[in-house]
């Protein structure tokens, strides 16, 4: 119950709050018949700003929604009094979820957990070429928008991104350690800006492959099956390949291995790139990944001109796929794939020999992907994107995604 008097404010009121003598001229408005607009009007303010003082401060006690300037002025004093105790810290089942989602350990598709590198905190990001921790990794909105879906009945199990931000990084709010940071696809431990710039690449192709041929469905993300691939290098010429749908999201990761011969006596000149990541490896390794999907899903590649790409007219007979190249230093014409990769990184750090992890690692990460929801995809997963293709009638066909 409001008091009878008022007592004078901690502090005072900036210009974005609402006064007690604006308050009294809002009550006296409403009485008169003056609606929302009209009162916005007469005191100079936006009509939202009306509009939310009559519904968050109003008095309720009547059974309807009266407005009183000295209620209001109670209600509006008593939700600004600082500090708040943080929703995760007084709610254990929403932290236990965010924390899940955030920190989680990679199953792979059999069911088991595979802990990846053991990296200890060191309260600091995490150094350039060094192993990163390994966890399901959803960022703070991925988390804050899947809680609609997976729990649509329970308003309590709700939170905006931002709270779960400054419960990582604020120091006082709780809830979650600091060391969860090392989970975030930065790794930062300090909030700061992002920027990330990329570009290579080497003229080879002729036009009638450049990426302005593709066809316009590939563009606007319409029809399923136009793909997007990059490597993703590390240590001693080890590489992964990645290959990254357009419409779904859906990623699979291709096994490049050190052929034979790789390390050992010198190489021949004008020889096959024994490295595993050669224009021979490359495309042995797509056709092999590829094809176990249905045809309809195997409609385009676009690439960057890297030369492991240069016997794309011998893919595109093997795997029945056409292929696209970027204009050079262009990434963001592949910017589906550019994205997937950052993703990636924290899984497989740059400096790191790739070479190391196995065909088991390699599902799992991809598993873990394939299962954060995506904004794009309405916070659907990709897997859940794609699997709605297999099973549509106009693919004509059902499928198993390794």
């Amino acid at each position: 119950m409001p008091p009878a008097t008022l007592a004078p404010s901690s502090k005072p009121l900036s210009g974005r709050d609402l006064s007690f003598a604006e308050r009294e001229e809002i009550a006296i408005l409403r009485a008169q018949g003056h609606g929302v607009r009209q009162v916005a009007r007469q005191l100079r303010r936006a009509a939202s700003t009306i509009s939310r003082e009559l519904r968050r401060n109003a008095a309720t006690r009547s059974g309807g929604l009266e407005y009183r300037a000295t209620t209001a002025q109670w209600h509006a004093e008593r939700a600004g009094r600082r500090p708040k105790p943080a929703k995760l810290a007084v709610n254990a089942a929403l932290r236990r979820y965010g924390q899940e989602r955030l920190a989680g350990m990679v199953i792979a598709p059999g069911g088991a957990a595979v802990p990846g590198p053991v990296v200890p905190w060191k309260g600091r990001r995490h150094g350039r070429r060094q192993d990163r921790r390994w966890a399901r990794a959803w960022s703070p909105e991925q988390i804050a928008q899947r809680l609609r879906l997976d729990l649509p009945d329970h308003e309590t199990m709700r939170i905006r991104h931002e709270a779960l931000y400054q419960a990582l990084y604020v120091q006082g709010r709780g809830a979650l350690r600091r060391e969860l940071t090392a989970c975030l696809r930065t790794g930062r431990t300090l909030r700061g800006p992002r920027a990330r710039t990329r570009g290579r690449g080497t003229s080879f192709v002729g036009p009638e492959v450049m990426i302005s041929q593709r066809p316009a469905e590939a563009a606007d993300r319409a029809v399923p099956g136009h793909w997007e691939g990059d490597l993703i290098l590390g240590l001693g010429s080890s590489a992964i390949g990645t290959l990254v749908e357009r419409t779904t999201r859906f990623t699979m990761l291709l096994h490049l291995p050190p052929m034979s011969g790789h390390g050992h006596g010198v190489r021949a000149k004008n020889g096959p790139a024994l490295a595993g990541h050669g224009a021979e490896a490359v495309r042995d390794a797509i056709a092999r990944t590829i094809t176990t999907l249905p045809e309809q899903l195997r409609q385009s590649l676009t690439w960057d001109q890297g030369t492991e790409m240069a016997q794309h007219a011998r893919l595109r007979i093997d795997a029945g796929l056409q292929v696209y190249f970027c204009d050079p230093h262009s990434p963001w014409q592949r910017s589906t794939n550019e994205t997937t990769n950052g993703l990636l990184r924290p899984y497989f750090p740059k400096g790191t020999d790739l070479s190391l992890h196995g065909e088991d690692d390699r599902a799992a990460v991809a598993l873990a992907l394939n299962a954060r929801p995506r904004k794009t995809l309405g916070w659907r997963t990709p897997a859940e994107a794609l699997d709605e293709i297999l099973q549509s009638p106009h693919t004509g066909c059902v499928a198993t995604i390794p």
